[in-house]
């Protein structure tokens, strides 16, 4: 596998959120390509452990590849949303010292036609994270109501077009399938026209992308499951990509942050404490680091510290 593919968003800053310890217990969270994992794991003595996971099984195939021979690290395929059950599995429940989520696209899955994340280039229209479970987005646009075509486009994209795009797809699959990505991005260019900025399809498929795979249902699991796996002390670094994603690590750390209103005559119950602390102010990659990795620049990375 080519490492050099992907260049892991802040990484210096996500890392030193971490406060990574010789000995400590960490989760990387979204494996990717390991470029946060790698720099974990420079920080960490023969007693510390690193535990990654992603839903891409060519992720698992770069770790395995890596650090099969590295008794500190482990890698299964599977969803942060399935991480209560993982660290029960790695006999580590609520003891973890760091956990990273660096969410979206790694630049190795936009880059590869096949995987149908990107329409620069021309591919099957899949888009899945892994590509053995679940509907690829041609089959789910197959049969697909135009009124849910729409929601997805507008709630997941934020498509101010959502109606028009999604009346154009259910009248083009009439005459034939939509199967590659040059097919369904033209249409959607001579649906709604040329934008100067960014191409016009670009909503629509961020917006198939994150229904295909459930990431927002998928990320609201997984800060649960994180915030409760932290041990006191422990940190949840989380990196972002877009409003919809932010929107939602913001509110779960506000509220795991905010204490429960306690009730006239109802002694305080330790529950109502706040599970969280706001560890500093959003960051955002600095200008050098936009310029050396163009994909970098809608980047948000929150820190927030386990209390109790």
């Amino acid at each position: 596998m080519n490492t050099l593919q992907h260049h892991p968003v802040l990484l210096e800053e996500a890392v030193s959120s971490l406060r990574v310890r010789q000995d400590g217990t960490y989760v990387d969270a979204t494996f990717g390509r390991g470029g946060h994992s790698r720099a974990i794991l420079a920080g960490l003595t023969g007693q510390g452990r690193l535990f990654a996971l992603d839903k891409d099984p060519q992720a698992i195939l770069a770790g395995m590849e890596e650090w099969s021979e590295d008794p500190r690290f482990s890698i299964v395929q599977g969803s942060f949303a399935e991480m209560d059950r993982m660290v029960q599995e790695w006999e580590i429940e609520r003891n973890l010292d760091g956990i990273l989520l660096d969410l979206g696209v790694s630049s190795p899955q936009l880059d590869d036609p096949e995987r149908g994340f990107s329409f620069n280039r021309d591919g099957p229209l899949d888009m899945r994270m892994d590509p053995t479970k679940g509907v690829s987005a041609a089959c789910w646009l197959v049969d697909a109501p135009e009124r849910e075509i729409s929601r997805v486009l507008w709630e997941f994209g934020e498509e101010r077009h959502a109606r028009r795009i999604a009346r154009s797809i259910v009248k083009v699959r009439q005459q034939q399938c939509l199967e590659t990505t040059t097919q369904l991005a033209e249409l959607i260019e001579n649906t709604i026209g040329k934008r100067e900025k960014k191409h016009p399809a670009t909503r629509c498929f961020q917006a198939i992308r994150i229904f295909v795979n459930t990431e927002l249902g998928d990320l609201a699991a997984g800060l649960e499951a994180a915030i409760r796996q932290l041990r006191p002390g422990g940190r949840l670094v989380v990196i972002s990509f877009h409003s919809l994603e932010d929107r939602l690590v913001k509110r779960a750390f506000r509220e795991a942050a905010r204490p429960g209103k306690v009730r006239r005559n109802i002694p305080e119950h330790p529950d109502w404490s706040p599970s969280l602390k706001l560890i500093g102010k959003a960051v955002r990659p600095s200008k050098h680091e936009i310029s050396a990795n163009p994909r970098a620049r809608s980047a948000i990375m929150r820190v927030a510290e386990k209390v109790g």
